[in-house]
C-alpha cells in the first residue's frame, strides 16, 4: 500500500502548506508516531481534509496558488466578498434552477471556493428562498447569522441605510438604529453604504455632510459598529474650495485637495470610516489629473490610491477589491473584468498599504451576473477567491 506521503493528494497539501518535502516527511512521521505539535506555519489541516478537499466540509482555508513565493498578502481569514458580485444567484427562484439559489445556498457555495467573509448589498433574496425575500428585520438577521454560523463565514459589512435628512428625522434614526441592531445580529464590525457623503463638489457641502456624518457615526459607535462610507471616482475629484465666485456665490478653482481627503480631515477618526473601491481609484487617477489652482493656473495633481490609504491607514478597514482591462476611449480608462485578470497592481497595492490583518479586501464585479450564462458571476466569484489568495509578498 502506498504511504500518503508519495500520493498526489499529499502533494497538494505540502504545496498548500508551502513547505518543502524533507519538511513534509518529517511532519507525517510525527503524525504517524501521535506526538504532532502544530508547526511553525500554523495548525495543519487533517490528512483526510488534505484528500476530500478540507476545511469542514466546505473547503474553508482553501490557499489556492502562488505558494512558495512568500507570505500570502491577504491573509486566509480576510478573504471576502460583496454579494452584489452574485445578486443574481442570491434572487434566483430556487423552484426553477439547479444552481444555487438564496442566501442559504450562495453562503454554501462561497464558503466551498474558500472565502471566509462577505459583504451584503441589502437583505434580499428570491420569494421562494428559505426565509422568504426580505430578511431586513430582526428575525432575518438571526437567520442569515445562522447560516452564517453554519458554513464558517462573517458578514463584515453592508452597504444599506444612511439617512436622507438633516438634521436627522425621528423616523430616520429610528431606522438607521434598526440597522444597527441587524448588523450586530449578523456579528459585523462595520456598516455602511454606497453613495459618497455628498455628490457635491462645494467645500461647504462637505462640511455640511462631515456633520452628519460625524452625528451618524457617533450612533454607530455607541453600537458597537463602524459606520464607512463606499466610494467611485467622483470623490476623488478636486474640491471647489476658492477663486473667483460664480453667479450663485460659489466658488470655481481648487486647492488641489480631493473631496474625500478633505472628508477625512473634517470628520472624526473615531466615527468616521471609509471603504475604498480600488478599481474606481484608479478610474479616478487616469480622470482627476489636473485642476485649476486659486491663482487660475493649471496644476498637475496625479491621485496615488495606495498612498491615500498609507497616510490614513486605520481610516480604511475594507476595501472592494475589483480589476479592470486598460481602455483609453471608454472616458474612465478600464473595463471591469473578473479579479486577477486585469492589470491593476494588486501585488504592489496591498505591499504598499500594508496592515494585512486589518484591511478587509472584499472581491467585486459590478458586471459578473450574465443573462446568457447564468452560473457566470459565482464561476467569476470563484476565479476571484483563486486569484486574491495566489498574491504574494516579493521576497
Amino acid at each position: 500500500m502506498t504511504d500518503f506521503q508519495d500520493t498526489p493528494a499529499a502533494d497538494a497539501l505540502r504545496q498548500r502548506l508551502g513547505i518543502d518535502r524533507r519538511r513534509f516527511l518529517s511532519t507525517c512521521t510525527a503524525v504517524a508516531a501521535g506526538a504532532i505539535a502544530a508547526p511553525v506555519f500554523g495548525a495543519a489541516p487533517s490528512f483526510a481534509d488534505a484528500q476530500t478537499g478540507g476545511g469542514g466540509g466546505h473547503g474553508h482555508g482553501h490557499d489556492h496558488g502562488g505558494h512558495g513565493r512568500g507570505s500570502a498578502l491577504v491573509p486566509a481569514d480576510k478573504r471576502g466578498i460583496i454579494l452584489y458580485t452574485v445578486r443574481d444567484a442570491t434572487g434566483r427562484d430556487p423552484l426553477t434552477s439547479d444552481l444555487p439559489s438564496g442566501f442559504r445556498e450562495v453562503f454554501k457555495e462561497l464558503a466551498r471556493y474558500g472565502y471566509k467573509q462577505v459583504e451584503f448589498a441589502g437583505y434580499g433574496q428570491h420569494a421562494n428562498a428559505p426565509g422568504g425575500a426580505n430578511l431586513e428585520s430582526v428575525a432575518g438577521a438571526k437567520l442569515l447569522r445562522s447560516w452564517l454560523d453554519e458554513y464558517g463565514l462573517r458578514a463584515q459589512g453592508n452597504h444599506g441605510f444612511i439617512p436622507s435628512s438633516w438634521p436627522l428625522t425621528q423616523a430616520d434614526t429610528d431606522t438607521f438604529k434598526k440597522h444597527l441592531e441587524i448588523a450586530n445580529i449578523l456579528g459585523m464590525a462595520h456598516m455602511g453604504t454606497g453613495g459618497d457623503p455628498t455628490n457635491s463638489a462645494y467645500k461647504a457641502d462637505w462640511d455640511v455632510a462631515a456633520d452628519k456624518w460625524n452625528a451618524l457615526g457617533d450612533l454607530a459607535r455607541k453600537a458597537g459598529i463602524k459606520l464607512y462610507t463606499h466610494n467611485h471616482d467622483a470623490a476623488y475629484g478636486f474640491l471647489l474650495d476658492g477663486g473667483p465666485l460664480d453667479a450663485q456665490g460659489r466658488p470655481t478653482r481648487s486647492s488641489g485637495i480631493r473631496k474625500l481627503e478633505y472628508f477625512l480631515e473634517v470628520t472624526d477618526p473615531r466615527t468616521v470610516w471609509l471603504e475604498m473601491d480600488i478599481f474606481w481609484a484608479h478610474v479616478a487617477q487616469y480622470k482627476f489629473h489636473t485642476y485649476t489652482a486659486h491663482d487660475g493656473t493649471q496644476q498637475e495633481k496625479v491621485f496615488d490610491p495606495a498612498g491615500l490609504v498609507a497616510r490614513n491607514n486605520k481610516r480604511y478597514p475594507l476595501f472592494h477589491a475589483k480589476d479592470g482591462t486598460r481602455n483609453d476611449t471608454s472616458g474612465e480608462g478600464y473595463d471591469m473584468v473578473a479579479f486577477g485578470e486585469g492589470v491593476i497592481d494588486y501585488r504592489t497595492f496591498f505591499s504598499r498599504v500594508g496592515e494585512k490583518n486589518y484591511h478587509n479586501p472584499m472581491v467585486e464585479q459590478d458586471n459578473a451576473p450574465s443573462s446568457t450564462d447564468l452560473g457566470q458571476s459565482l464561476k467569476y466569484a470563484k476565479i476571484g477567491y483563486d486569484n486574491l489568495a495566489a498574491l504574494r509578498k516579493r521576497r
